[in-house]
């Protein structure tokens, strides 16, 4: 494969799908897509560009081999559609949001992939998880202290080629910084 997987990876929260709808333009100049999820949600609760498809529908495709890369996570399935590994080919880099969870796996299938890790204060995570009106406190709570321990077990035992990536910032400056993470870590051709 000619192009670079790009694994931006976070807690629910953190802010990748504003930020990967903030950088669209600017990575595409650059030669990078962003591959579309599809996901088990009701589209009522749906924030971010994905294909939403109901769990028969996902277990059809994943047994049909549609999907590059898929995984279980917080009661839904996701997945990167095959397309990915095209593009890949032609040379265009792919960033794709992934599951922290799903990172060994993603990294056995892209060994050469740049992950990145999209940070967030945990009072600035609370407060945007109470936003959004997904949850209750109390799964809030416990969505937090999962978090907290994904982040000893990252920075424990895969944090080797992880980039952090803080989002306290303006979403302008993430985007600035993510975009120059991109190209300070690009490929030799």
């Amino acid at each position: 494969m000619n192009g670079r997987m790009i694994y931006l990876i976070g807690p629910s929260g953190s802010g990748k799908d504003s930020l990967l709808d903030s950088a669209r333009d600017a990575l595409a100049a650059q030669g990078c897509r962003i591959a579309r999820r599809v996901i088990t949600r009701s589209a009522e609760a749906q924030s971010e560009a994905a294909e939403v498809v109901d769990a028969d529908t996902f277990a059809r495709l994943e047994a049909e081999g549609a999907f590059a890369m898929n995984w279980y996570a917080n009661g839904l399935s996701y997945g990167i559609p095959k397309v990915v590994d095209e593009w890949l080919s032609a040379g265009d880099d792919v960033l794709v949001n992934g599951s922290r969870g799903y990172l060994p796996e993603a990294r056995r299938r892209y060994p050469d992939m740049l992950a990145v890790l999209l940070t967030v204060d945990d009072h600035v995570l609370r407060q945007r998880l109470h936003a959004r009106g997904r949850e209750s406190a109390e799964e809030i709570e416990a969505r937090l202290a999962r978090n907290a321990g994904f982040a000893e077990t990252l920075m424990a035992g895969e944090s080797e080629g992880l980039c952090l990536l803080d989002n306290a910032g303006t979403l302008a400056q993430t985007r600035e910084r993510l975009l120059k993470l991109i190209a300070e870590h690009r490929l030799p051709d």
